[in-house]
């Protein structure tokens, strides 16, 4: 496409846009390529390796990716009819009764923002933590990562909130200060992702100074007596940390709709994006967990490891050198997808809440950023608290790509027919499956990893999720149902330039007035 016609589409983007209710406001830079989004953290393997080991990583991973895939394909659906920055919340209205719209729309908004801040703050957190596990293969004794409640008198814990920050402050600094140079470093860090996975199968397949497993093993070793669970839930519980890496690859499938003011031809661009991150993310996972699970070292030992972060300790044994174990933890990958999330996050954010923007949404970006530090500052108090965040980001953002989804369903998918990019006769099962699989993922985010349960190896998502489903409830409640209108509409095209601060306090997340 030369640059004549990329301007024509945008004009034509730009008028679609007005169509939905909305204005333009951010510049269009991006194309496909810049938001894939198919790159993401190494996985916790630890409560893979509890679950079951090999056969939940390897298979589990599969069975995510195809499960994760009929979401991608429902929201590509819908996304191609309403390619607008608002996403779900903007869906979740157009697709809803009238008598049901608003509600529906309020509690989509505040799932999606819940969700968009806490996978951030999973992210950031998530790279500390990896830099802490390539210390920890220098300096074993130190433990920054508490196994029981980390207080504030814990100098290594506080040492690792000083890394959190350090990692937020870099994200943010590149979002704010760099954004026109943000599609050229998600371009560099696919290629830089593609290098990384590859040097890493070379390295551990070479080395293998652990010894090497047989295929047998690889493919179909099940061992559940380390969690406590019956064997067939201890297969789905060793699902939890594939499904923390969708929360920070694939989560992506909703918060790629968030960067439609800044894509070229979104309505086509968009789904194309949604759908193809889950292949592609599952291929590079699939080659990443085949070198690790050829190589794996003795499982009794990794699970030893204080921090709970055994992946340190896993490449050195692997690599047989510190030297090699440490250049195999992956910090450029986390600090990157650090980078690209909180740039997604702020779009979330500013398509929500009324906040100026220009091409770069600043008061978004430092609310998202400020919430972020907040939450990550808990984990001075209690890292079981903290931990529950990471299963918030997952539920808060399953249920909001689902609401829509579910909606569509329930009105026989009448709104689907002339959406450009349509199922067709599959729709209904896909649809379907989408919603049943986010439904049963929110369940198993509830669930403990290993049993029997402590206050310590409790799981407190569903506590933080129900929590702030009541806050919502309450705020909607004593303010929101005398002032929420929903998104802008065709009569009323507006911009987040056009509304005041005062409305912040008088709606939830929203684009509006």
């Amino acid at each position: 496409m030369n640059v004549k016609d990329e301007f024509d589409v945008d004009a034509v983007t730009r008028d679609g846009l007005e169509n939905l209710g909305y204005k333009q406001e951010m510049t269009r830079s991006r194309g496909l390529v810049h938001i894939l989004f198919t790159y993401g953290l190494s996985a916790p393997i630890a409560t893979s390796l509890v679950g079951g080991g090999p056969v939940v990583m390897i298979w589990g991973w599969i069975l995510v990716a195809v499960l994760t895939q009929t979401l991608a394909l429902s929201m590509a659906e819908i996304c191609s009819k309403y390619p607008t920055s608002a996403g779900t919340y903007y869906w979740c209205y157009q697709l809803a009764s009238p008598h049901t719209r608003l509600l529906a729309s309020w509690i989509n908004g505040w799932l999606t923002v819940v969700g968009v801040w806490t996978v951030t703050l999973s992210v950031t957190f998530g790279t500390a933590e990896l830099i802490v596990a390539g210390v920890g293969i220098y300096l074993p004794e130190w433990n920054a990562t508490a196994s029981e409640t980390c207080k504030l008198s814990s100098i290594s814990c506080f040492i690792l909130d000083m890394i959190f920050l350090g990692v937020t402050a870099v994200a943010c600094v590149f979002c704010l200060f760099f954004n026109k140079y943000l599609p050229t470093i998600d371009v560099s860090t696919y290629l830089f992702v593609a290098l990384k996975v590859s040097l890493t199968l070379i390295c551990l397949s070479t080395k293998a100074a652990a010894g090497r497993r047989p295929v047998s093993f690889v493919l179909g070793n099940f061992d559940p007596s380390f969690s406590g669970w019956t064997p067939g839930w201890s297969f789905f519980i060793g699902l939890l940390p594939l499904n923390h890496v969708l929360a920070y690859t694939f989560s992506s499938i909703g918060m790629i709709a968030n960067m439609a003011e800044e894509v070229h031809n979104p309505s086509e661009i968009l789904p194309k994006a949604m759908i193809w991150s889950i292949p592609i993310g599952a291929l590079s996972g699939v080659a990443f967990l085949l070198s690790i699970l050829f190589t794996l070292p003795d499982v009794a030992t990794l699970l030893q490891v204080s921090s709970g972060q055994p992946i340190g300790v896993m490449f050195t044994l692997i690599m047989g050198s510190r030297a090699g174990g440490f250049g195999l933890v992956i910090f450029g990958i986390g600090m990157f997808c650090a980078i690209s999330v909180s740039c997604a996050a702020s779009r979330a954010t500013w398509a929500f809440a009324p906040l100026t923007s220009t091409d770069v949404p600043a008061n978004a970006l430092l609310l998202s950023t400020f919430i972020q530090i907040v939450l990550g500052l808990i984990y001075l108090v209690s890292s079981a608290a903290f931990n529950a965040f990471a299963g918030v980001a997952v539920m808060c953002l399953g249920a909001s790509y689902a609401m829509p989804v579910a909606i569509s369903l329930l009105n026989a998918r009448q709104d689907m027919h002339d959406a450009p990019f349509n199922l067709g006769r599959f729709g209904t099962v896909i649809n379907a499956v989408a919603v049943l699989w986010i439904m049963f993922v929110i369940v198993l985010f509830s669930m403990p990893a290993v049993i029997p349960v402590t206050k310590i190896s409790m799981n407190y998502a569903s506590v933080v999720f129900v929590g702030f489903g009541m806050i919502s409830a309450a705020w909607y409640m004593i303010n929101g149902r005398f002032y929420y209108r929903g998104p802008p509409t065709l009569e009323e095209p507006t911009g987040s330039s056009e509304s005041s601060a005062s409305d912040l306090s008088a709606s939830p997340p929203s684009k509006e007035i």
